[in-house]
């Protein structure tokens, strides 16, 4: 049985992509990656923090071939999941209302007791989901008409330097915040990959580079977290240490979170190129958008309420101690005394030894008597060396303050 046509098979893979609300599409060759070299620096840097399973799959993100063997081409697939929370905000992208600024796409500020959500996890399901069903069924549509093509789609999950192989298809550049930009889309889209072990049409790569002398993202971070230009170093990253990261958030970086419960659009919102982005080209299901969560009411869930309210949502990555952690230090941050009991509560009768700890941080930022009095009380029943640690801060700090 002879090849498939690579033109063929290319456009048809387009037209298929297109249907499935892939709204940027390349193709790219198999290679080692152009950055591999410098993905292993970065490693080695130790700027990857505790994920873990990134220097553990090193040699896989050499090639392709890591991923599926035989690997001779990459259709790397872009889907908007920038979303409107409402009509109005949707119109304010038609031509008639003229080109938003980066503040104006910024994401939404809470009220006091809420917490932000990004952006790409708004939507109900989670996106490795939704992506994986519309790659499932161009695969699909793929070996049926070419059963000798063997393909692999990926999400995020395997060791393929997506940016990387992005921009040899043509879909943008790397941004200074480390972020895949599109000229005409912004950053706001998940990428996605087709695996072939066949040949493609291949895409001219993106060679330049249209940041210039913009610094907006860069000096916009809560946390500072780009040491350099194109360099993240993720243990002070936002959305690592409200999702990736185990224990206590480093007690330095926590003004930081801000109103951050889960994840960071910061260095998104600030971008001018995503004053581009387009509700009406998102793949993502409207229906239900969350763009903040109620935090009181997320100190009150136990595991199994944990579990039936976020098992198949993004949430689920941070588990329930990191959740309610992300809570107790956004609440700290907002220092409402209306939050004062949820978080004596938690210091009380938690039995994660990491929330009570970051109760206690919470209560010594909010201040007044009734916060002091509930630290004052666990201190002597804390049997925790760190936990106790936190207690004696946060009741030192408030030692020098007045109620």
């Amino acid at each position: 049985m002879s090849p498939p046509d690579p033109e063929e098979l290319t456009q048809s893979l387009k037209s298929l992509a297109s249907e499935e609300k892939f709204f940027l599409c390349g193709a790219a060759p198999a290679i080692r990656p152009p950055h591999y070299d410098f993905f292993c620096q970065w490693l080695d840097r130790g700027l990857a923090g505790s994920m873990e399973y990134l220097p553990k799959r090193r040699a896989a993100y050499a090639h392709p071939r890591g991923v599926l063997d035989h690997a001779r081409s990459v259709l790397m697939l872009g889907a908007s999941y920038y979303t409107a929370e409402d009509q109005e905000a949707s119109a304010e992208h038609d031509p008639a209302f003229g080109v938003q600024s980066p503040e104006q796409v910024s994401s939404p500020q809470p009220r006091t007791g809420a917490g932000r959500i990004a952006r790409y996890a708004w939507a109900i399901d989670d996106y490795h989901d939704w992506i994986h069903s519309r790659l499932k069924r161009l695969m699909a549509q793929v070996q049926l008409r070419w059963p000798e093509v063997n393909l692999r789609g990926v999400v995020d999950t395997a060791p393929l330097l997506e940016r990387d192989f992005a921009r040899l298809a043509g879909l943008g550049w790397v941004g200074k915040n480390t972020m895949l930009i599109n000229k005409r889309a912004g950053s706001y889209f998940f990428l996605a990959a087709l695996i072939l072990d066949a040949e493609l049409q291949y895409d001219l790569p993106h060679e330049s580079d249209h940041c210039g002398s913009c610094t907006r993202c860069l000096t916009a971070c809560p946390t500072q977290a780009f040491p350099e230009p194109g360099v993240l170093d993720a243990r002070r990253c936002i959305s690592y240490l409200t999702i990736e990261h185990r224990g206590p958030v480093p007690i330095e970086l926590r003004t930081g979170l801000g109103s951050w419960w889960f994840g960071c659009d910061v260095c998104q919102d600030v971008c001018p190129w995503n004053r581009h982005a387009d509700p009406r080209n998102s793949a993502v299901d409207t229906a239900g958008l969350q763009s903040v969560v109620d935090l009181l009411e997320l100190t009150a869930l136990d595991d199994v309420a944990f579990r039936q309210r976020f098992r198949h949502t993004p949430m689920w990555r941070s588990k329930r101690t990191g959740a309610i952690r992300n809570a107790a230090y956004v609440l700290g941050n907002q220092k409402d005394a209306a939050s004062v009991p949820a978080l004596e509560r938690l210091l009380c009768h938690e039995t994660d030894a990491v929330l009570r700890g970051a109760a206690a941080w919470a209560l010594g930022e909010i201040g007044g008597q009734q916060a002091y009095s509930a630290l004052a009380r666990q201190h002597p029943l804390e049997s925790d060396p760190e936990v106790i640690g936190e207690i004696e801060q946060a009741m030192a700090r408030l030692n020098h303050s007045s109620f």
